[in-house]
Formats: structure tokens, C-alpha cells, sequence
């Protein structure tokens, strides 16, 4: 998939409803977040579906703000009969950076939105582009985890695999418990699948449960479940929850700072013609060095000074 996968970052995802010109304002406020997906689905009846189109494409022209990193849009499902009007207006949208795709049982419905994005904005979505509109697909049903192969080798432009699991729930006719236990294999197969294709983002579920001190700790609490599970963000549905979300998807400062001293040591191994040696009394071969040189990428992309570690570690020599 994505050769620019690296440069990918949605440790947070954030719904705020379309309906809502409020929200839409106050969303522009956050700090810091990763990912903004502005709903036109769950949380816009059908009668205020136009009225949602309008607000988000009012948004997507204004200028950008320094807090928000991508800009993206719920649309409907393809199945739904309200896609194509919510890809008409939205891809006029001047800063429109990616589309999130719910429903997706099947490769036909990225096809649809496929060719939607090359009729609507050639320009983005030629041979050569380099800013195309990324997209997102959310898992929701049996039939979509049946079919994660071929969904994932669906569009050039899929950028992410997100976990629906009340929907997920719902098909199944099963009940979501606080262990989560109902959900590893679809768990696991959203993550294996999103690695294997090189699709940058898998996003775990919503947490509901978020208000308070127990609430938070909660959120902390299946935030590192997932990050354990292989995803690397996480769904939000208040603003109350970026915070923590991303912080927990963001590698430790401890992780960091390894990460560093296993990239500067194993440049001079390399030197040396050494292809294993250790680091702390534990031995550092070629598997070891990848997983450092990917959160040291990762932590460069959260804004993390890596520099300052290179410069504090850089006579470090390999043991």
C-alpha cells in the first residue's frame, strides 16, 4: 500500500457531527489532535443531511488551524443512497485531506469511492499525485472481516482500517463486555490485515465510558489494550478523550529513548561489520533494530524532539 505510510499519524480520530455548526466551531479549537472526521452519518438524521453537507464543506474552506493535522469526512455508506451527494459536495472542500468509509463489506464499495475521487478531482488522483484524498474503511460486520483481503487491495488511496464494534456487535448478536474478549479475533484481524498490506492506520473502537476519574482511567486502561492488540489509534467521540488517546498511542519517553540508542549504536555495529551485539546485557539483532528505527519514525511524526536524544546519546558505542 501507502509508500508514504511513515508519514501517516492518527493516533486520534475524532467524530464531531456535521448537523452541528457549534461543534464544528468548537472542534477548530482543540490544541492538538491527529485526526478530525466531520459525521455525516450516525449522527445526522436523514432530514438534515443537506444541511450537514453544507456546514462541513463551509469548514473544509476555511482556513487551516495549527491544532488539526488531518481534516477528514464521514460520508455514508455506499449503500445507503446518500454517498454520492455527500461526495459532491464535500470534494469541493479546498482542504479536504481524507474520507472515512463506513460500512465497507465489500472491495465494490472503495471501488465506488474510487472512481468517485478520479472523476471529481483528477488533478489529486493522477498517476503522479502527491496529495491525494486518503481513505479510511470501517469494519463493521462479519462479512467485512471475511473479506479484509480484498478490501485492503481495493483503492491506492486506502489509508486506514478502523474497528466499528457496535455495529460489529450488532451483526453478530453479541454483547460488548469491559474485557473486550467478544472482539479478538476481529481485533486481530483488522490489525494483521492493516500490516500486511502496509495500510498505515488501524483504529480501535469507541470507548463510551470516559466522564469522571474512573471514566478516564477506563478510557487509559482500553486505550492500552489496543495499542497492545497492534492498533496504533483509537476512535473518540468527545473532545475530553483526545488527550489521553494520544498519549497513549505515542511512544513513552523510556521507549523513545531506547529506540535512539539501538539506531546510533547499530549504525556503528554496522560499521564494524557486526550484525548482532548488545545493549544493556540483551542482544540487539536486525528484527530488534527495525522496531526502534519505527518508533524513532513514529515519535519524529507526534512531535517528539528525537534530536535532543540523538545529541544526549551520541557517544553511545555498541557492547
Amino acid at each position: 500500500m501507502a509508500a508514504t505510510a511513515a508519514q501517516v499519524v492518527r493516533r486520534a480520530q475524532l467524530y464531531v457531527p456535521g448537523s452541528s455548526m457549534r461543534f464544528l466551531e468548537k472542534s477548530r479549537s482543540l490544541p492538538s489532535i491527529d485526526s478530525i472526521a466531520y459525521d455525516l452519518e450516525d449522527s445526522v438524521t436523514p432530514s438534515k443531511k443537506p444541511e450537514g453537507r453544507a456546514n462541513i464543506l463551509s469548514i473544509l474552506n476555511r482556513d487551516r488551524v495549527p491544532g488539526i493535522r488531518e481534516q477528514a469526512v464521514r460520508i455514508n455508506s455506499v449503500g445507503s443512497g446518500f454517498a454520492l451527494d455527500d461526495l459532491t459536495e464535500v470534494l469541493k472542500g479546498k482542504h479536504l485531506d481524507c474520507l472515512v468509509v463506513p460500512k465497507v463489506d465489500a472491495a465494490s464499495d472503495l471501488h465506488f469511492v474510487t472512481d468517485v475521487l478520479r472523476q471529481k478531482l483528477p488533478e489529486r488522483h493522477g498517476a503522479n499525485s502527491k496529495n491525494p484524498v486518503k481513505i479510511v474503511a470501517l469494519v463493521e460486520s462479519a462479512r467485512s472481516v471475511m473479506n479484509l483481503h480484498e478490501i485492503c487491495g481495493a483503492s491506492p488511496y486506502l489509508s486506514g482500517l478502523t474497528f466499528a464494534a457496535e455495529d460489529f456487535a450488532l451483526d453478530l448478536s453479541i454483547t460488548r463486555t469491559p474485557d473486550l474478549h467478544e472482539f479478538m479475533y476481529a481485533r486481530s484481524a483488522i490489525v494483521t490485515a492493516a500490516r500486511a498490506f502496509n495500510i498505515p492506520s488501524a483504529l480501535d473502537l469507541v470507548s463510551t465510558t470516559f466522564r469522571g476519574e474512573e471514566g478516564k482511567q477506563f478510557l487509559q486502561k482500553e486505550s492500552e489494550n489496543g495499542k497492545r492488540f497492534g492498533f496504533n489509534g483509537k476512535q473518540c467521540i468527545h473532545p475530553d478523550q483526545v488527550e489521553i488517546v494520544q498519549n497513549v498511542y505515542s511512544p513513552s519517553e523510556q521507549e523513545v529513548e531506547w529506540a535512539v540508542r539501538v539506531v546510533l549504536c547499530d549504525q556503528k555495529a554496522d560499521a564494524q561489520g557486526r550484525g548482532a551485539w548488545t545493549l544493556d546485557g540483551k542482544m540487539i539483532d536486525v528484527p530488534v533494530v527495525g522496531k526502534a528505527k519505527a518508533i524513532v519514525a513514529r515519535a519524529e511524526v507526534c512531535g517528539i524532539d528525537v534530536k535532543a536524544l540523538q545529541e544526549k546519546h551520541q557517544d553511545e558505542e555498541p557492547q
